[in-house]
C-alpha cells in the first residue's frame, strides 16, 4: 500500500497563481493530483495554466477573492458540481505590505494600520474564510485536509516585519484550533495542519535580503543566515516533500501541527 499516493485527491491551492502556490501547483500535477488553483485576476490565473497544462491536464483555475465570503461560495459550488468533492484546500494566498514593514530608521510608532490591517486580513481572514466555505464540504464528505502557510516570523520576534508576523501568528493559532474543532464535533477524517517555511527569497522580501546593486546580501540577509544552521535560503521546491506528505495518507493521524521549513532556524539559539 502506498501511503503516499494522491493522484486520486482533488486538490484546491488559493494564491495558485503565485510563486508559492505556482511551485507547488506543479508539483502536486507531477504525482497526478488534480489541481484547481484559484487566484484575484483573470490574467494570473491564464499565466498560471499555460504553465501549469505543461505539467498535466488535470488543472482548471478560477478567480476569486479569498477574502468575499459570496466568491467563495460561488466558486465552491461550481468546484462540487464538477468534482463532487474537495479532498485537500492549501491556503497559499498571502503577502505583506511596504506600510505594515518599519523602515530601518522608523520605529513601531511609525507603522501605517491600514496596511498592518490589510495584511492581517489577507494572511488571516484569506485563510480562515476559504476553510470555512470549503471546510463545510468537506465535512459533508467526513474527509478533508486543510493546509495554511505559517512562517518562522510567527515564532519569534523577527524584526520590521510587524504586520505579516501578527498575521502568521494568528494562524499558527487558527490552525490547531480548527484542527481540535474539525476532528472532535465532524470525526478524524477532517486533518488541519499548517507548515512555517524559514527564509525564501521571493518577491516580496528580496530587496529585504539583497542589494539591488551588488547583488550581495543586505545586513539582514546576513543575519538571517548566521542564525540558519544549513548556512543558505530555502528553494521554494524545497516545501514540496511536507506538503505532500499532510496531503497523503501517510499523516492520517496528524492533526493541528505546524511544521518548520527552515533550515534549522528556528532550532537555533544563535550561540
Amino acid at each position: 500500500m502506498n501511503l503516499f499516493k494522491i493522484d486520486h485527491k482533488v486538490i484546491l491551492i488559493t494564491g495558485g497563481g503565485g510563486v508559492l502556490g505556482g511551485q507547488m501547483a506543479s508539483y502536486l500535477l507531477e504525482n497526478g493530483a488534480t489541481v484547481i488553483i484559484l487566484d484575484y485576476k483573470q490574467e494570473i490565473i491564464d499565466a498560471a495554466i499555460i504553465n501549469l497544462k505543461k505539467v498535466s491536464e488535470k488543472v482548471v483555475g478560477f478567480v476569486c477573492n479569498v477574502m468575499d465570503e459570496d466568491s467563495l461560495k460561488e466558486i465552491s459550488d461550481e468546484i462540487i458540481f464538477k468534482y463532487r468533492k474537495i479532498d485537500v484546500l492549501i491556503n497559499a494566498a498571502g503577502g505583506n505590505m511596504p506600510g505594515a514593514t518599519i523602515g530601518e530608521n522608523q520605529t513601531i510608532f511609525e507603522v501605517n494600520i491600514d496596511h498592518f490591517k490589510k495584511v492581517v486580513d489577507l494572511n488571516l481572514f484569506g485563510s480562515i474564510l476559504p476553510a470555512l466555505v470549503f471546510g463545510k464540504e468537506m465535512v459533508k464528505n467526513k474527509q478533508g485536509i486543510i493546509i495554511n502557510i505559517s512562517s518562522m516570523t510567527a515564532q519569534s520576534a523577527i524584526t520590521r516585519v510587524v504586520g505579516y508576523s501578527a498575521s502568521k501568528a494568528a494562524i499558527d493559532n487558527f490552525t490547531k484550533w480548527m484542527a481540535v474543532e474539525m476532528a472532535t464535533k465532524f470525526g478524524e477524517g477532517l486533518r488541519v495542519n499548517a507548515i512555517a517555511p524559514g527564509f525564501f527569497i521571493g518577491n516580496q522580501n528580496r530587496d529585504l535580503l539583497i542589494n539591488k546593486e551588488t547583488g550581495a546580501y543586505t545586513d539582514r540577509g546576513n543575519a538571517i543566515i548566521r542564525n540558519t544552521p544549513m548556512k543558505r535560503f530555502g528553494e521554494t521546491e524545497e516545501l514540496n516533500g511536507s506538503i505532500h506528505y499532510l496531503c497523503s495518507d501517510a499523516s492520517k493521524f496528524v492533526t493541528g501541527i505546524v511544521v518548520p521549513i527552515d533550515g534549522g532556524f528556528s532550532a537555533f539559539s544563535g550561540v
